[in-house]
């Protein structure tokens, strides 16, 4: 068996192998694949996926229930109290509305909602959801090690499977694939599994699996299944849409626990995989008041074949200014999608007028010279395509925009993050269990660098993909996480000297310092609090984060903060505008 000192020089073999290749141009990547070409998923799998996704046995706190005498198809007699109600950042303790899986044990629809709440029965507060929450972060089962909710806000999960060039998954790119974060997801701490336990877990959940009865509420609303059945896909009894193909089914009975719980976590994932913003049939995203007025207007609501997000953006600004200039553009007043005209599920007119239109111009604009004062004077400089280029409105890519620094520098005082102790490479893999996360491999590590700030220890602080890039407990993120890391390093030349120059480990690094993926801005309105923190409550505040980090980026004052910060000059009077643009992406999605 390999030593971490073994692994840990392969993994840094590695680097050099891929820097060769990528220098000498032999590195490639996929080109982009557009709706349109992605095959259509069968309803079947992702039923199955669905049911899967919801499942609420899976969970360490039902397996403590079993453990006490209880049968796989009883119903818990105390639920666990992290689901009794559910968290609203935006409410009191007394304000918040019982739980929709109160009285049972976790599931991924705890902390990823849609409908649960406030859509059919209004309530206070409460929306239609993307798929994320309404907490800071989310509520988990208590443990002995005393965490009591997420480190991280839950992200929308809609869209966020999109094919990519460099296809990572999660805040920090610790995942490589959608089943990868679904397994880690079954076997991790949200689940109520500390680490060291990943083979209790797996085994619980094919003991689920093979002992379900299919009497259940949730089997009954899936064809009153039992688990066996529906996976082994032979059964005659089974009704054609819930037949499974070949590559989805799993033998439970003659299955090991490690079979089975992949079955699961694949079926999860082509559930998962399936959840995506409206597109026509030729690919284009249609529902929002913008997608509207580029359709009304003939502009094009996708790139071309071999074209760049980026300059797909940049050339629909040029257009946009060209028909504004002819006096050409048409307005958007109503939705066509609906009897009334309106949204469904917001609380916003369907409109794209003049302010949405001079906030998609303060989105889009872009000044890649010095800025200089009278610059910062005027605003009306977004940026915001350098990382948010439609029309997916995220590069997909990792950016330090200061949101770490904000929230440790809030709590400890200003300036406090820039003279925080971070290891350098060598120092953090001596010492493993001091700095990095805790995993199955070092269950023992404390991993103040991916923690909630708190005021009783300085250490705790949440670096982002720094407690991914060269951890060796996480080998299938290495190679793309350097190549993202490398590129931003270099200038225009890809010469294997400069590669080796700028993109060594212990180079990079530092430059991994609170770096997080960059969300998608669609359906904003459905996903607040926002952040990966969970610290703002309105899109304002979003834009004025950007107006004093994009500041202190400038002035040097923020820690390895993103360079396209810089070119950001925007004024309180471009907040208004740019809100309206980006609530004109809201869709009513269901």
């Amino acid at each position: 068996m390999k030593s971490q000192a073994d692994r840990y020089q392969a993994l840094q073999y590695a680097f050099m192998m891929a820097s060769l290749m990528l220098g000498l141009g032999v590195v490639t990547n996929p080109a982009n694949t557009f709706a349109q070409e992605i095959e259509e998923a069968d309803p079947a799998e992702i039923t199955a996926g669905e049911r899967l996704f919801v499942e609420t046995r899976f969970a360490q706190f039902f397996k403590t229930f079993l453990d006490d005498g209880g049968d796989t198809n009883d119903s818990l007699p105390t639920g666990d109290p992290a689901l009794d109600r559910t968290v609203n950042a935006s409410l009191t303790s007394q304000q918040l509305a019982n739980g929709p899986f109160a009285g049972q044990s976790m599931n991924c629809r705890s902390c990823h909602f849609v409908d649960e709440l406030g859509v059919e029965e209004p309530l206070e507060g409460y929306s239609m959801r993307t798929y994320s929450d309404f907490a800071r972060r989310s509520p988990i089962p208590a443990r002995e090690d005393g965490k009591t909710t997420a480190v991280r806000n839950a992200p929308a999960l809609v869209n966020a499977s999109l094919a990519r060039k460099n296809f990572l998954l999660h805040l920090d790119g610790e995942f490589t694939t959608v089943a990868d974060l679904v397994e880690g997801t079954l076997t991790g701490r949200n689940y109520g599994w500390v680490p060291g336990e990943k083979a209790e877990a797996i085994a619980h959940v094919a003991r689920i699996v093979r002992e379900d009865k299919g009497t259940g509420d949730l089997a009954q609303e899936f064809g009153g299944l039992s688990y066996s059945v529906l996976l082994k896909g032979t059964d005659p009894v089974i009704p054609k849409d819930f037949i499974l193909p070949d590559e989805f089914r799993a033998d439970v009975l003659n299955a090991t626990n490690e079979e089975i719980f992949q079955a699961v976590a694949k079926l999860i994932a082509a559930y998962t995989e399936d959840l995506r913003f409206s597109q026509d049939e030729d690919g284009n995203f249609n529902l929002s008041p913008y997608d509207v007025f580029l359709e009304i207007n003939g502009l094009p609501r996708q790139t071309k074949k071999w074209e760049s997000d980026l300059r797909y953006s940049t050339q629909l600004l040029r257009k946009i200014l060209r028909l504004e200039e002819k006096g050409q553009l048409q307005f958007i007043t109503k939705n066509p999608n609906t009897p009334d005209g309106g949204f469904e599920f917001h609380d916003q007119s369907f409109a794209f007028g003049e302010q949405e239109l001079q906030g998609l111009k303060i989105f889009f604009t872009q000044k890649n010279h010095r800025f200089q004062p009278s610059d910062r004077a005027q605003g009306k400089i977004g940026n915001c395509i350098a990382c948010h280029t439609a029309p997916n409105f995220t590069d997909f890519k990792f950016h330090n925009t200061g949101i770490a620094q904000a929230e440790y520098d809030g709590i400890h005082g200003t300036g406090a993050f820039a003279q925080l102790n971070i290891p350098d490479l060598w120092q953090r893999y001596r010492h493993h269990n001091e700095y990095l996360p805790a995993t199955e491999q070092h269950p023992q590590a404390k991993e103040p660098f991916r923690t909630i700030p708190t005021t009783e220890n300085i250490q705790y602080t949440d670096l982002g993909i720094w407690n991914i890039f060269m951890n060796p407990d996480f080998p299938k993120s290495q190679e793309r996480i350097w190549i993202t890391l490398c590129k931003e390093s270099l200038s225009e030349s890809f010469r294997v000297r400069n590669i080796i120059r700028f993109c060594r480990p212990s180079r990079l690094l530092p430059k991994a310092i609170a770096r997080f993926k960059t969300p998608g801005l669609r359906d904003l309105s459905h996903s607040a609090p926002f952040s990966h923190t969970g610290q703002v409550d309105t899109l304002e505040d979003v834009v004025r984060g950007y107006i004093t980090n994009s500041e202190m980026r400038r002035q040097g004052t923020l820690r390895n903060g993103d360079q396209r910060l810089k070119n950001i000059a925007l004024t309180e009077q471009d907040i208004a505008p740019l809100v309206l643009f980006l609530k004109s992406l809201n869709e009513d999605y269901s």
